[in-house]
Parts: C-alpha cells; sequence; structure tokens
C-alpha cells in the first residue's frame, strides 16, 4: 500500500499498486464452498537443465552459488559433470540459449558462473564428495577424451576399478590436442584430470589399442567402453600439378599441442568452414604467419563453426573468403572458383576463377574415426560413415562392449561427449549389477508463458572480460577472463529458478484464506484444503511457475 499527501489540504489519500493482478473471481468457475480445482505445488524442469547435454543440475547449483554456498554448488554441479572448469571455457553453452531469462534483458551467463565454481576448486583443492560401496568389477575404458574421462568419474563414483588407456602420451584427447590453449589452458585441463586420477581411476598412456577383445580378456575387464575420439582427417581429392606444403588441420593442432609444430611459412591457408578451421588459422597466426586465409565454400550464416569463432578470428586479422572451393593447387597457388547459394543454401559454381598464393595449405574438412580395433567383434555393425550402432543401454552387438562420444551417431562437441561417458556409466553399471537403468521421466519444462514475473527489472548479463586484440600475437595467453567473487553472484542472482520454488513467500502473502502453510526455510510449504476455495491468487504470484491449479472433479 502506498499512501500520498493531498496537498490540497483534503488529508491522506491511499492508493493501492499490487504488482500483480488479482484474480477475476466473477470469471473463475473454481471458487466457492465446494472448489472444482485446486493448487498443487510441482517444480517443472527449468529449460537450462533441459538443453544441458551433459545433464547437469543447472537451476540447483546457480541457487547455491548466489547464496556464496560456492563449494556445496560446485559438488551439486560435479555430481553430474566432472569438468567445470573446462566446460564453463569450452562448451557452447546451449542452455543459454534456451534461457528464459532471454526473453526480457539477456540470458544467464551461466558459463562463466560454472568456470568460476570451477577455477575455485582448484585453486582451493576441493575434492568430490561421494560414498560408493566397491563392486569389485573391473572396466576398461579407451579413450582419455571428454567421454572416456567423464564415463571413468561416474564409474568410479559408483565403486568400480576403472582403467583408462589411450594412444596418446597425455591423457584429455582432443582437448589437449585439438583444442588450442588460448581457449583452455593446459593448467587447467590438467587439474581436471588429476582429479579424476586421485579418485583411484587407473590411467596407461602411449598405449594403442588394436584388438580390443585381446585387451578385455588378458585385463579380466567385466565391461569396455570405446570412447575413441574423431582424429582421422577426411581426405580431398584435389588436383596438384606440383603440391606445396599440404597438411592436415588435426595433425597440425595435434604437433602445437606437443610443442612440435613445423614453420609454414609467411602465407597459410585453411580450407574449411568449422571450428577447427578457426582454432588452425588462428594458431598459424600466433605461430608466425602474417597472412592466414580461410577458404570456405558457404558464407558466415552457412558455416558449421560457430559465429563467435569467425568474429573473434577477424578481430585477430584473419582473412576469410566465403563462397570459394579450391579447384587445382600448384606449388604456391591455389586456383579456387567463386561460388554461390541456391535456395536451399547449397553452393552452386559460377564458373569464375581467381588465383591465390599460399606457402601452406591445412585441410580442415571433419574427422573421422577409427574403429579397427572393434573389428575383432564381427557381430559389432557401424553406420556408412563408420560410427558404431549401439542400442539405448549404449552397448554394441556384442554383450558388454559399450561406446559413445564421437565413436556413435551425434553431434561432436565436449559436453555431449561428456553426457554420453555419463550415460554410459550407468548403463554399464546396471549391466555389471545384473539389471537394466531407466531413466527418470522428466517434468514439463517452464516456458517463459508458464512465469508470472511481476518483478521485470533489467539486469544486463555481465561482461566477461577479454584479453585486448593487440595482445594476442604470438601468444597462446587465454583470451576469456574470470569472473570475481562479486560479478559470479551477481550473475547468478539473474537466474529466474524457472519452475522451480524458491520459497519467495509470494503465495503465502497472497492467500485470502490463509490456506498456504510455511514449513520452515529448507521445507517449503503446505496447502491447507479445507480453506481453499481455488480463487488462484496463489499462482498469479508463484514468479518461477512451481504452484498449479489442477481439476478436483
Amino acid at each position: 500500500m502506498v499512501t500520498n499527501h493531498d496537498h490540497k489540504g483534503n488529508g491522506m489519500k491511499s492508493q493501492s499498486h499490487d504488482m500483480t493482478n488479482p484474480p477475476d473471481l466473477l470469471l473463475s468457475d473454481g471458487t466457492g464452498p465446494s472448489t472444482q480445482r485446486q493448487p498443487i505445488f510441482q517444480d517443472y524442469l527449468p529449460p537450462c537443465n533441459q538443453g544441458c547435454p551433459a545433464g547437469e543440475n543447472i537451476q540447483g547449483w546457480l541457487s547455491l552459488a548466489h547464496e556464496q554456498k560456492f563449494e556445496q554448488a560446485w559438488q551439486l554441479l560435479i555430481a553430474e559433470n566432472p569438468m567445470p572448469a573446462v566446460h564453463g571455457r569450452v562448451c557452447y553453452h546451449p542452455c543459454e540459449s534456451v534461457c528464459n531469462r532471454a526473453n526480457v534483458d539477456s540470458s544467464v551467463s551461466i558459463h562463466q558462473v560454472e568456470r568460476f565454481l570451477g577455477d575455485m576448486a582448484v585453486e582451493q583443492g576441493w575434492k568430490p564428495r561421494f560414498e560408493a560401496r566397491q563392486s569389485g568389477k573391473k572396466v576398461l575404458i579407451v579413450g582419455a577424451g571428454p567421454s572416456g574421462l567423464s564415463a571413468a568419474y561416474h564409474l568410479a563414483r559408483l565403486g568400480h576399478d576403472v582403467e583408462v588407456r589411450d594412444a596418446g602420451p597425455i591423457a584429455g584427447g582432443m582437448m589437449h590436442f585439438g583444442i588450442p590453449a588460448y581457449r583452455l589452458p593446459r593448467t587447467i585441463l590438467a587439474a581436471e584430470i588429476k582429479r579424476i586420477e586421485d579418485m583411484g581411476v587407473k590411467f596407461t598412456l602411449d598405449h594403442k589399442v588394436e584388438d580390443l577383445k585381446q585387451e578385455k580378456s588378458d585385463g579380466q575387464f567385466d565391461a569396455v567402453f570405446v570412447a575413441v575420439g574423431a582424429h582421422i582427417s577426411r581426405k580431398v581429392e584435389i588436383p596438384a600439378r606440383e603440391a606445396g606444403h599440404i597438411l592436415d588441420a588435426v595433425s597440425y593442432l595435434r604437433d602445437v599441442g606437443k610443442g612440435e609444430a613445423t614453420k609454414l611459412g609467411r602465407r597459410v591457408a585453411i580450407y574449411g568452414g568449422g571450428n577447427t578451421a578457426m582454432d588452425a588459422a588462428r594458431t598459424a597466426k600466433r605461430l608466425g604467419a602474417e597472412e592466414t586465409l580461410i577458404i570456405y565454400r558457404r558464407d558466415m550464416e552457412q558455416m558449421p563453426a560457430h559465429q563467435f569463432e569467425a568474429e573473434e578470428a577477424l578481430e585477430e586479422g584473419v582473412k576469410i573468403n566465403w563462397l570459394r572451393t579450391i579447384k587445382e593447387i600448384n606449388l604456391d597457388q591455389i586456383t579456387v572458383e567463386k561460388m554461390t547459394l541456391d535456395e536451399h543454401g547449397k553452393p552452386v559454381p559460377t564458373g569464375e576463377f581467381e588465383t591465390l598464393e599460399a606457402d601452406a595449405l591445412i585441410l580442415a574438412l571433419g574427422q573421422n574415426i577409427d574403429s579397427e580395433l572393434m573389428a575383432c567383434y564381427p557381430e559389432i555393425t557401424f553406420k556408412p560413415d563408420g560410427t558404431v550402432i549401439v542400442d539405448e543401454q549404449m552397448m554394441t552387438a556384442r554383450n558388454g562392449i559399450f561406446a559413445g562420444g564421437d565413436m556413435v551417431p551425434c553431434d561432436r562437441t565436449v559436453t555431449i561427449a561428456t553426457g554420453h561417458g555419463k550415460k554410459a556409466a550407468r548403463h554399464i553399471h546396471a549391466f555389471l549389477s545384473g539389471t537394466v537403468h531407466r531413466s527418470k521421466t522428466k517434468p514439463p519444462v517452464a516456458d517463459f508463458e508458464s512465469l508470472n514475473l511481476w518483478y521485470l527489472t533489467e539486469a544486463e548479463q555481465t561482461h566477461q572480460p577479454t584479453l585486448p586484440v593487440d595482445k594476442r600475437d604470438h601468444s597462446f595467453a587465454e583470451i576469456l577472463g574470470s569472473l570475481d567473487t562479486k560479478q559470479a553472484t551477481f550473475e547468478a542472482s539473474r537466474c529466474y529458478s524457472c519452475g522451480n520454488c524458491f520459497e519467495c513467500d509470494g503465495c503465502y502473502g497472497a492467500c485470502p484464506e490463509q490456506a498456504i502453510i510455511k514449513l520452515g526455510e529448507g521445507r517449503f510449504y503446505q496447502i491447507d484444503y479445507s480453506r481453499c476455495t481455488g480463487c488462484t491468487a496463489c499462482t498469479l504470484q508463484c514468479p518461477t511457475g512451481a504452484i498449479h491449479m489442477v481439476t478436483t472433479r
């Protein structure tokens, strides 16, 4: 109630400024001594949680971070995802693209808070808290990339003995050998892998598994999870009178990761339009190339790379020749044909050509998987692109042999691979226990229309610190910085808690019949239906949409 003075000498006047609309009882068919509907508390699924490929309870740990219960927030986060400091840097955060807050000002910067918690855990040496009875079962994981690491972590939490075998000299897979250090510092990656190792997971590196059946038998493993990354570059036939220096992007980035990259000359061309092409171009520039030029047959809207990757590359001086395809190579000259897009977005040749000069050409045309290690099991089947066919339990046609990550048909991102590892771990655990894992039925998603936002405050997303462009030359220093404690707490406070009650007492204060009973902090509310008239006042007041009217008859 807001009270104003009447300066004309008429005393005091009272004006009511309710922030929410009152229920229209004339239109209601459910009020009265015998109600036809009543409210219930039922948490719905926040869209960010639904959008997370790793299955994080994002709303839950954001709430704890808002209360500055940072270690509790981290523990809740790593119950689903073992590497938050990594994911806060390299995940393309699809959770933010579905955030309801984007309908008001801008989405919650979830990845920044995740990174803040991950970095704090590394700095303070937090350890995962869990209880697990040792099962006595042994699981072999082939591949130390994100999917294999995730599976190893979750299987260890479930009480199994786990060994990870990888052909590389360092665990991390393409996170180490494919993602440049300016996006993912190696110290961060190593710290989160070390945490998994400290849980008892054994790592055997520089060990390429070539016969899976033999490895399983020799090690007496009860189950196997194959998570070999897509690290074989796709080939392309390009006419070459005399080929100059040509190499593939995966090998180039892997050599950079090993510290063995060769000099490519003053002018470097990259053929492809994915994130790997952007990474290769930006890496070549940091290693001394004066000119880096990306050649791609479509335009920016059609490219597979994320737009911000291309924008950052352009900021750093990388040039991009859109709508071009290579027709011929002759030493340091590349003949390209100009393309145009038809009504379906397909590139169509124009018959117009131009010549570009480059000392080296990097091919970034995608990657294939190496599935030869599974040839010992003839019953295992593959799709035409070489990916492995698995069932709903992520098991191949061979009992006890599971596969995930890049090995199976899916979009190839670190977070999707991490989600696969967790899913596989749960199915492997059920297999070893003689049962079948069944996922819980998820509640409906809380969309923007289900919220009653009577507090439409505008609080823009916190700006993430960025390394100036002029300081990126010849440096692999991290480009994006971290939030401080105040910023991270503020960013977490921007969460609407969609679909989940956070005890704001709105329903308690709005009920005209005192039918809402407070049970105490953390215990939420109870409804006295003997008092409730079904007027909907509580549902109209609930900002998160956690109260729903249901028909009683």
